[in-house]
């Protein structure tokens, strides 16, 4: 490792010019990905029945899921940062393919689905990659503000995206919209290009076989594992009790209280805000000690937050409680994150990440469908304390699982 190496990987997150790339690319690819988001949105509604629309927006979730283990033991076999370069590349080369042939001619509802599948494709790979990045440009004892970091960078870019997409779309049309979402990606190629990765003593034993092999070896890996294993299973439930309440419940909520659409964002906004408040703490601080059961007693408290919510009377309570559960599911789940990257081998992250990446945004969104039929059946608050009950499980995991609870950040 040469000199410049070492001094930079020494400084704080904050101050470490790897860090700083890594989140400016980052920043530009999460950007990108709401502009994106928006203008497929905006277009698929335009050119089909909302139905059809529907349908377009779900075709990526179908690959992402299917391949997301895929995805992480090709991040650990390649590389993160090649992989997250190729991923950014591919998705800057396609979203401005389809802002050219809309400039030119309207295609039909199938090439939308097209650049969504593709979408699908490369976020299995782009998922496990960039989660398994910070390792290897900072020291360990940085994680936890590094986390802090992303999760203020990736709700810039959820309140950024999409009023930009939308003064894109007023301005140019979707192509216009397409065409920033594809030069957004594009500026994050040269900052990731400039990371210089740490090498991995371990490399060599993580993967020397098949990748089904490799698969396996890190599924046999996550099990053993005294922290990791059960924090998936803390992932799982947490996110199960989360979802739900907060897109399908969340729409019903609004709709028979009365605050109408304006409502939701409003609420949004407050679980926002209060998640952001959370990133901004763990960054200022850079380590909570006892992280593993701080982790557990703030996704419990979370909980009663959450069930809570179901019972707000008033538009203000609703947005104040809503601001109460981001910060604790922020602080819980930047900390879960934390854990993870600290307590993974690095040769393994890109899998292990993979598989928690797998339970966050292939197995929870199951329960979109189960939560909207239960609704109908018993109503929402039932419904709500429910979830609430599922997210308190998690964070019960977290306090009764003795390498969990006990797990620490390093100093």
């Amino acid at each position: 490792m040469t000199a410049t190496m070492t001094a930079a990987t020494t400084r704080p997150a904050h101050r470490n010019p790897q860090v700083l790339r890594w989140l400016g690319a980052y920043t530009a690819s999460t950007l990108g990905n709401s502009v994106y988001y928006l203008a497929l949105s905006w277009t698929a509604v335009s050119s089909g029945t909302p139905a059809q629309a529907g349908l377009v927006m779900a075709v990526s979730a179908v690959p992402r899921a299917l391949l997301m283990l895929v995805g992480g033991v090709i991040a650990d076999r390649l590389g993160p940062r090649r992989v997250v370069i190729a991923s950014d590349a591919v998705r800057c080369l396609v979203v401005l393919s389809l802002a050219a042939v809309l400039f030119l001619t309207a295609p039909g509802l199938w090439a939308l689905a097209g650049v969504a599948l593709v979408f699908g494709v490369v976020d299995a790979l782009f998922l496990p990659a960039v989660g398994a990045l910070p390792p290897r440009i900072t020291e360990r004892d940085q994680l936890a503000r590094v986390q802090g970091m992303r999760g203020l960078s990736y709700r810039l870019g959820a309140v950024l995206g999409g009023p930009l997409g939308g003064l894109a779309v007023a301005l140019g049309g979707p192509a216009t919209a397409f065409g920033v979402a594809g030069l957004l990606f594009a500026l994050s190629i040269p900052m990731l290009c400039a990371l210089r990765l740490r090498p991995l003593p371990a490399a060599d034993k993580a993967h020397d076989g098949t990748a089904l092999r490799d698969l396996a070896d890190g599924l046999r890996y996550l099990r053993g594992h005294r922290v990791l294993g059960p924090l998936m299973i803390v992932v799982l439930l947490s996110d199960l009790g989360f979802v739900g309440p907060f897109n399908v419940g969340l729409a019903v909520l609004a709709d028979q209280r009365g605050w109408g659409a304006s409502g939701i964002g409003w609420i949004l906004a407050g679980f926002g805000t209060g998640a952001g408040a959370a990133s901004l703490l763990l960054t200022v601080w850079g380590r909570v000690p006892r992280a593993g059961a701080v982790s557990g007693w703030t996704m419990t408290l979370g909980a009663v937050a959450i069930g809570a919510l179901a019972f707000a009377s008033h538009l203000a309570v609703a947005v104040a409680v809503a601001l109460v559960v981001g910060v604790l599911a922020g602080l819980s789940g930047a900390l879960c994150n934390a854990l993870l990257q600290t307590e993974c081998d690095p040769a393994y992250l890109g899998r292990v990440t993979a598989v928690s990446s797998l339970m966050s945004l292939g197995l929870a969104p199951l329960s979109f469908p189960l939560t909207g039929a239960a609704i109908e059946l018993w109503g929402v608050e039932p419904v709500y304390i429910a979830s609430a009950a599922i997210c308190a499980l998690a964070g019960l995991c977290s306090l009764v699982v003795t390498g969990v609870r006990r797990a620490e950040l390093p100093r």
